[in-house]
């Protein structure tokens, strides 16, 4: 009970700290951060904000003001939301269509439609990579097989949420264009709808008024069904300005649904699958061109990119790198980089001497081994950057030594120890998975050391 209270209390406190409710339009979370979108940045108190027990850091990033609170935000965020008045039905964002072009430049609009599409699932997108990580470990021992009553339900609810991403991201692209989200979600069943994708498998053909469909697999997809929810929300904005209000209820959602999806079917989709297969294949060749090089340089500076804010523009290409391939050696080496940050945390402990900053140490090092790194970027290494070489150093061997080895992620996972199932090849165990884990082992020794030699035993936080 003390811990709400304490959470309630801190929702005020950083309502007010951020130029208070008059000053926010909106505020989303991801798994550590509270990503504010604020009207005047200027008018939040960033030393106050920081100075916050639960707070690791500030970001600002694409058109966002982020504050770091760790795993807690899961709790802190409906407090957060519930003191500004937002919930499902009512929002106070404003409305960006017409003026977004001049308020936001154009990444930062792209960035808070990727992270309005994607942030809500991560929490289900990482927990399914878990079940089927942990499917994968029982058949490959014999626990179980792929015919199991057990394994055939338990493997529905891990890949349920890949399976059908098209409704879940038109469902949260059509709160991000503001459209009606059950319309939004709809779009995407359309184009998953089994006599559809019977159609896609069987090679049949289909038309459309006489036009040829262009069938396509669109389970799995991410951008498709953005961009269909993009210009389904101006259409829709459109029929609400044409038609009288008593026939709204009925018709919008009617002629919506009866011009976006075939539109989809006909023109956004085979088009935005060309632009998702695009964007994987060159990214998957730059890095495919050097493993070794593409590995190392991944390895040791996707952290430093974390801490700009400059990771988010890879997201996205990622995500359909994996969406496309059903594995991706990119992530697999990124996953490397939490246990390179694991090492600068236990490297730090061995080497202080004061019992406080042992116990920071020891502490950090048991959040990276958890997936959270923001403690240990935020109270580590911005006050002492020069523990970042441990982190790069770590991170960049391993990811190097990975890469070459050919190893790929399978599963979309936690970090740390939660990132290992996802490693585990459905085939079978292979260098994926046995690769991760000595390399793993390698980043945490070698930042390890680094770290030791390069704190001082009377450097002290800050």
């Amino acid at each position: 009970m003390a811990k709400k209270e304490n959470y309630s209390l801190f929702a005020k406190e950083i309502v007010k700290l951020v130029g208070g409710k008059s000053n926010v339009k909106n505020v989303l979370n991801c798994m550590t951060r509270l990503r504010f979108e604020l009207k005047d940045e200027s008018l939040a108190d960033e030393k106050a904000i920081k100075s916050q027990k639960l707070v690791k850091g500030v970001v600002r990033q694409g058109g966002q003001y982020q504050v770091i609170v760790g795993t807690e935000v899961s709790e802190i965020a409906p407090l957060v939301r519930s003191e500004l008045g937002i919930n499902d039905e009512k929002e106070i964002i404003e409305d960006t269509k017409e003026d977004g072009g001049q308020k936001d430049k154009l990444f930062n609009r792209i960035f808070k439609i990727i992270s309005g599409c994607i942030m809500p699932l991560l929490g289900v997108l990482v927990g399914s990579g878990l079940i089927k990580g942990c499917l994968v470990i029982c058949t490959t021992l014999g626990w179980l097989s792929d015919t199991d009553g057990t394994y055939i339900i338990l493997y529905a609810a891990s890949n349920a949420v890949l399976y059908f991403l098209p409704i879940f991201v038109g469902f949260n692209a059509g709160k991000v264009f503001k459209m009606n989200q059950f319309v939004a979600a709809v779009i995407g069943a359309s184009i998953m709808y089994p006599t559809i994708l019977t159609a896609v498998n069987e090679g049949t053909t289909l038309t459309f008024l006489k036009l040829p469909v262009q069938l396509v697999d669109y389970s799995q997809s991410l951008l498709p069904i953005i961009v269909a929810v993009w210009l389904a929300s101006y259409l829709e904005s459109f029929l609400k300005r044409i038609l009288p209000q008593i026939v709204h209820l009925m018709f919008v959602p009617a002629l919506t649904l009866a011009i976006a999806v075939p539109l989809t079917l006909l023109v956004v989709g085979p088009i935005m699958t060309i632009v998702s297969q695009a964007l994987s294949t060159v990214a998957l060749a730059i890095f495919n061109f050097s493993p070794l090089l593409g590995g190392l340089l991944f390895g040791a500076l996707w952290q430093l990119m974390v801490l700009l804010g400059l990771h988010s523009a890879f997201i996205p290409v990622l995500m359909n790198i994996y969406f496309e391939n059903g594995s991706d050696p990119i992530n697999g080496v990124l996953g490397l980089t939490v246990w390179a940050l694991a090492g600068v945390a236990l490297g730090y402990a061995l080497k202080v001497k004061s019992k406080e900053e042992k116990s920071l140490g020891t502490a950090n090092l048991v959040s990276c081994l958890c997936g959270v790194t923001e403690p240990t970027i935020y109270s580590l290494i911005v006050p002492n950057f020069k523990l970042f070489i441990g982190a790069a150093v770590g991170g960049g061997v391993s990811g190097a030594i990975f890469a070459s080895l050919g190893g790929k992620m399978y599963a979309i996972g936690g970090d740390g120890l939660f990132r290992i199932p996802a490693m585990i090849n459905p085939a079978g165990l292979d260098i994926s998975f046995y690769g991760f884990i000595a390399c793993a082992v390698l980043a945490l020794i070698i930042s390890t050391i680094v770290t030791f030699f390069v704190v001082t035993p009377q450097q002290k936080e800050g």
